[in-house]
């Protein structure tokens, strides 16, 4: 295994291009793992959509587009895919009647679950591995690489 040195990420570009190259590959892997659950041709869009309506219980597909950062067009690809294989469900909006409101179906959050867990469990395995000074490192970082994924 490959460890990034001092050097090269002493400037700033050697870090954005050291995090480019370890993001990317721990989500490959994260999503290889994603892909041994229920659903498993979900795409990742797809997937984060169903997530983001798990996780928010109900929202409208203007409000799952904006939050997932994904034009209403294709959103609308995105949930007739999940519609149709019963991961989701429109209702009618209680005060728009223009509007309707997206759920997750009880298998929706399954596969959502399911997908958690098994991503989880294969990054939990790696983190064993792991030093003291490293998880400390990691424990700083999280917060710093979750505001980076949210700009």
């Amino acid at each position: 295994m490959k460890v990034m040195t001092k050097q090269q990420t002493s400037s700033d570009a050697g870090l954005a291009t050291a995090l480019r190259i370890s993001i990317s590959r721990l989500a490959r892997r994260l999503r290889a793992e994603r892909n041994k659950g229920l659903e498993p041709d979900l795409s990742d869009t797809q997937l984060a959509a169903l997530a983001a309506l798990e996780r928010h219980s109900a929202m409208t597909p203007g409000e799952l587009a904006d939050h997932e950062k994904v034009q209403p067009p294709s959103m609308t690809r995105v949930i007739a895919v999940l519609e149709e294989r019963g991961l989701v469900m429109r209702a009618p909006h209680p005060t728009d009647g223009r509007q309707v409101v997206l759920t997750a179906t009880e298998r929706g959050r399954a596969v959502v679950e399911q997908s958690r867990v098994l991503r989880e469990a294969w990054l939990a395995k790696r983190l064993e591995d792991l030093s003291p000074a490293e998880m400390a490192a990691l424990r700083t970082a999280a917060p710093i690489l979750e505001k980076l994924s949210q700009s």
